[in-house]
C-alpha cells in the first residue's frame, strides 16, 4: 500500500521544471517597444504641429487681406426718400466672389468651373489673379442669387463669398438724375448720392462710423408722384413730336424746392454703365441753352424795373431793326405800333429790342446778373453748368439777348428767375432738400418790386388767354406762361429747321405756387401742314402736367374763376 509521502514524492518527481530565462534580455525588449511607441506619437505630434505652423503662415496674409476687404465693403448708405417718405434709394445685401490664390489647389479646374458658371468673366484676367499667389483677390462683385448658388455648388477650395451692400433704386430711371448713382464700392458718383458723400457721409465712412449701422433716411423735396407725371408727359411729348431730348421742371415758387425734375434721355441708376452715355446727361442743371422768347419775360421786367418803361407804353414794330449788319424781325409780325402787353403776347422781337434799348444796355446786364442768369447756379447736385455769356456785351448782343439769343443758361436757372418774376419779386435759391419757412426768409433776396411782379403775372396769364400759350390753359387753375422757340446753332450759324422749344409757366397766377418749365429739343410737326412752334408742343405738354400734378400738390381747381386776367393797377 502506497503512503501519502510516496504519492507526494511521486508528484514532485513528475512536475516539469521551468526553463531558465535571462532577465536582462526581457527588459530590453519591453523598453524598445515603449520607446518605439513614444517615437511614433512624437512624430505624429510633430507632424501635426508642423502642419499647423504651415497653415498659420499660409492664412496670415489672406486673413489680413480678407479683413481689409470686409472693412472696405461694410460701409452702408442712408436711404433716400421723397417728401412723402417713398423710398428712392436703399441698400440691399449682395454676394461678391473672391479667391485666396495661395489656397487654390488646381488653377485649371477652378478657372474652368468659374468661367462656366460666370461666362462674362475674362478668363485671362481670372487666370492671372488665381496664379498671382496673392492673399486675396476679387473675382466678381455683386453676383445675383442664381450666380452665387451656381458658384457655391462648384465647391472650389480657396474661393468664397463676402456679403456687401449694393445700392438699389426701386423707381429705376424715374428720378435718376436727381438721386444720382454710386460706384461698385457704394460711393456716390452723381446727383444727391454724390452730395451726401461730400456733405458728411464720406467723413463718417473714413472714421468707420457707418459700418453695419442703419442711418436716418435723407428726405428730398421731390414728390415721386409728380416726378412720375413729369417724366411720363415728357416721354409722350418726345414720341408725339419726335423730339430728340426733353426737360421738365416743377419748382415751388415760394420756397425754391424742386418738386420734380426730369431730363430725357435719362438712365437707370441700377445700371451704372448708362450714366457714362453722354447723350443721357442732366440737361436741366448740367446743360446750357439759348432759351428763346421766354427771355422776353425777363426783358419786360427789366424794362419796367428801370423806370423808363411802363405797362402803358407802346413801341414801333412796323419794320425790322437794322444793327451792325444784322436784321431783327418778327416771326409773325403785326407791322404796327404795339403796346407792352401786345409785345408780350405776340412775342415781338422788334418791340422787345426797343424796350431793352429804352432801358439801356447797362441796366440789362445789371438786371440779368441780379436775377442769377450770368453766374453758375449752385444746387446740391454736382452737375451745374455755368452760363455762356457774349464775348462783347454791346448793343447788338444786348438786343439779341433781349429775345433769348446770345446768352445760354440752364433750364433750372430759367425756372428760378421766373419764380422771382411771379412770386412777389423774391429770388430764392433752388434746393432738392426740404426747406423751412425760416430758411426761406434767410435766403430770399428781393430783385423786383411786388408791383412789377403783379404786372408780370398779368402778362403771363394774358398770354395763355389770348396769346401763344393758349394750349397750356387748364380750366380752374389759372395757368400763365410764355413760349420760346429758339433756332439751334450748327457750325456757327442758326439753323431754321432745328429748334429748341420752351414753355415757361406758373399757376395759379393770382397767387403762384408752382413754376413749370418744359423744353423739347428739335420737335417735329405733329402732322403735315402745321408748324412746330412752342405754342403747339411745349404749351400743351405743360397743360397736361398741370392737369395731372396740381391735385397731387394740393392745388384744387376753382371753376368760374380766371376767365379774365387778374387785376393790376397801371
Amino acid at each position: 500500500m502506497t503512503t501519502i509521502e510516496e504519492n507526494t514524492s511521486f508528484l514532485q518527481i513528475r512536475r516539469p521544471r521551468p526553463r531558465p530565462v535571462s532577465g536582462s534580455v526581457s527588459s530590453s525588449r519591453v523598453k524598445a517597444r515603449v520607446n518605439l511607441a513614444m517615437a511614433a506619437f512624437a512624430a505624429v505630434y510633430l507632424l501635426i504641429g508642423g502642419r499647423l505652423v504651415y497653415l498659420a503662415q499660409m492664412e496670415e496674409a489672406p486673413s489680413s487681406a480678407w479683413i481689409s476687404a470686409q472693412d472696405a465693403i461694410a460701409a452702408s448708405r442712408p436711404d433716400l426718400v421723397d417728401r412723402n417718405g417713398e423710398i428712392l434709394a436703399t441698400d440691399i445685401k449682395t454676394a461678391s466672389l473672391y479667391a485666396e490664390p495661395r489656397r487654390i489647389l488646381d488653377v485649371d479646374e477652378a478657372l474652368d468651373g468659374l468661367t462656366r458658371a460666370l461666362p462674362d468673366l475674362d478668363a485671362k484676367v481670372v487666370r492671372r489673379r488665381l496664379e498671382s499667389g496673392a492673399g486675396f483677390v476679387w473675382l466678381k462683385r455683386e453676383l445675383s442669387p442664381e450666380q452665387a448658388e451656381e458658384v457655391h455648388n462648384l465647391g472650389l477650395p480657396g474661393v468664397g463669398f463676402l456679403s456687401e451692400n449694393q445700392r438699389f433704386y426701386p423707381g429705376g430711371p424715374t428720378a435718376g438724375h436727381i438721386v444720382g448713382s454710386v460706384n461698385v464700392d457704394n460711393q456716390g458718383l452723381t446727383g444727391i448720392e454724390k452730395h451726401i458723400d461730400r456733405a458728411w457721409l464720406a467723413d463718417l465712412q473714413s472714421l468707420g462710423f457707418t459700418a453695419d449701422r442703419s442711418m436716418a433716411a435723407v428726405k428730398l423735396s421731390m414728390d415721386l408722384r409728380v416726378q412720375h407725371v413729369v417724366r411720363d408727359e415728357l416721354v409722350k411729348a418726345m414720341e408725339r413730336y419726335r423730339a430728340i431730348a426733353a426737360v421738365g421742371i416743377v419748382l415751388d415758387a415760394k420756397t425754391g424746392e424742386v418738386v420734380a425734375m426730369s431730363s430725357l434721355p435719362d438712365y437707370d441708376p441700377n445700371d451704372r454703365s448708362q450714366a457714362l452715355d453722354t447723350d443721357r446727361l442732366n440737361r436741366a442743371t448740367g446743360g446750357v441753352f439759348e432759351m428763346g422768347s421766354v427771355f422776353k419775360a425777363f426783358t419786360t421786367a427789366m424794362a419796367l424795373d428801370s423806370g423808363r418803361v411802363s405797362v402803358n407804353d407802346s413801341f414801333d414794330a412796323t419794320r425790322p431793326i437794322r444793327a451792325a449788319g444784322r436784321t431783327i424781325s418778327d416771326f409773325h409780325g403785326k407791322n404796327r405800333i404795339l403796346s407792352v402787353p401786345e409785345i408780350f403776347i405776340y412775342s415781338s422781337n422788334i418791340g422787345t429790342a426797343r424796350m431793352m434799348l429804352a432801358a439801356g444796355v447797362p441796366q440789362q446786364q445789371e438786371f440779368l446778373t441780379r436775377i442769377g442768369l450770368t453766374s453758375r447756379l449752385i444746387t446740391e447736385l454736382p452737375e451745374n453748368a455755368a452760363p455762356l455769356l457774349p464775348p462783347k456785351w454791346n448793343e447788338l448782343a444786348a438786343m439779341t439777348i433781349s429775345f433769348g439769343h446770345g446768352l445760354s443758361v440752364t433750364p433750372m436757372q430759367t425756372a428760378v428767375a421766373a419764380a422771382a418774376m411771379v412770386n412777389g419779386g423774391r429770388l430764392i435759391p433752388p434746393t432738392f432738400l426740404p426747406r423751412s419757412a425760416q430758411e426761406v426768409q434767410a435766403l430770399e433776396k428781393n430783385v423786383v418790386s411786388p408791383e412789377i411782379s403783379r404786372v408780370m403775372r398779368y402778362l403771363f396769364r394774358l398770354n395763355v388767354l389770348s396769346g401763344s400759350g393758349r394750349r397750356a390753359d387748364v380750366p380752374g387753375y389759372m395757368v400763365g406762361g410764355k413760349t420760346g422757340t429758339a433756332e439751334k446753332i450748327e457750325n456757327g450759324r442758326y439753323v431754321s429747321n432745328k429748334r429748341r422749344n420752351t414753355f415757361l409757366s406758373a399757376f395759379p397766377m393770382d397767387d403762384p405756387r408752382y413754376v413749370v418749365l418744359v423744353v423739347l429739343d428739335e420737335p417735329k410737326p405733329e402732322r403735315e401742314g402745321i408748324g412746330a412752334t412752342a405754342g403747339l408742343n411745349t404749351a400743351p405738354t405743360v397743360g397736361a402736367i398741370v392737369r395731372r400734378a396740381a391735385p397731387m400738390l394740393g392745388v384744387m381747381p376753382r371753376f368760374g374763376e380766371g376767365e379774365e386776367t387778374i387785376e393790376i393797377a397801371y
